[in-house]
């Protein structure tokens, strides 16, 4: 089956992702040479995931090396696995539609689970909650980065912080990601706000670096704010915003 040249366009999120095989990734760094709005593409998308998975992640407990070492002399080795021969696909077949949601759930949830998982066997219950709120959180990350009409912006806040939002009207959801958050200080904390026309409605907290799904509807909303609140958030904004930023049409 032929494809038409924009296929390629289709590919940047794999291509930063490292989900195209040899021969494609080889077609596509030529398509790079003469599209720069891939280029540019590309290098939001491996941006954005470094941040999420960054900031979802949880270090592993300080006993967690000593038991895996100590674990190594009890555990069989495996055979190598010889991967059995396969066509290569032609750019842009299948990947359009599996590959990148496959390959931008598994580079946020290898970095939030890795650690979770060893923290859920030693600490009960109340971390196997902690897994499955941070599981729900990055299917949902994972839906809005995967979806045919993503779109990403990035900005900086008035206190130097660097913030990304990626949003999906198909799945009416929008994903905040910020670094290099200052401290909120004492009894405050930063609260996100969707701009209606003009009415800012209260969208989630966040009060560290990291990644959060902002509540409410994002589909007919402007452009995403950030201000700094009374702990527990605030049903209008009370000061002057440290962040306004427009989300594409």
């Amino acid at each position: 089956m032929k494809h038409h040249a924009t296929d390629a366009h289709t590919l940047a999120a794999a291509y930063a992702l490292g989900a195209l095989d040899d021969g494609e990734r080889r077609a596509f760094d030529a398509h790079l040479q003469a599209c720069e709005a891939c280029g540019q593409e590309a290098a939001e998308f491996e941006a954005t995931a470094a941040r999420l998975a960054a900031a979802v992640s949880q270090p592993p407990p300080a006993a967690a090396k000593a038991q895996v070492m100590e674990a190594i002399d009890g555990v069989r080795q495996l055979p190598p696995r010889v991967p059995a021969p396969a066509a290569v696909p032609a750019l842009g077949d299948m990947l359009r539609r599996r590959a990148v949601p496959l390959a931008l759930a598994a580079s946020v949830a290898a970095a939030a689970l890795g650690g979770v998982a060893v923290w859920q066997a030693q600490n009960g219950q109340g971390l196997k909650q902690q897994a499955r709120r941070a599981q729900q959180q990055l299917d949902t990350v994972s839906a809005v980065l995967a979806a045919p009409d993503a779109r990403t912006v990035h900005a900086k806040a008035a206190n130097g912080a660097l913030t990304t939002v990626v949003s999906s009207d198909r799945q009416n959801r929008a994903v905040f990601t910020v670094a290099g958050l200052p401290a909120p200080g004492a009894g405050r904390t930063y609260q996100l706000w969707l701009d209606h026309d003009g009415t800012m409605r209260p969208a989630g907290l966040i009060d560290h670096d990291g990644t959060v799904v902002l509540s409410g509807n994002p589909a007919d909303a402007g452009a995403v704010g950030l201000t700094l609140e009374p702990v527990g958030g605030s049903p209008r904004p009370t000061t002057d915003p440290l962040l306004l930023m427009a989300l594409p049409a």
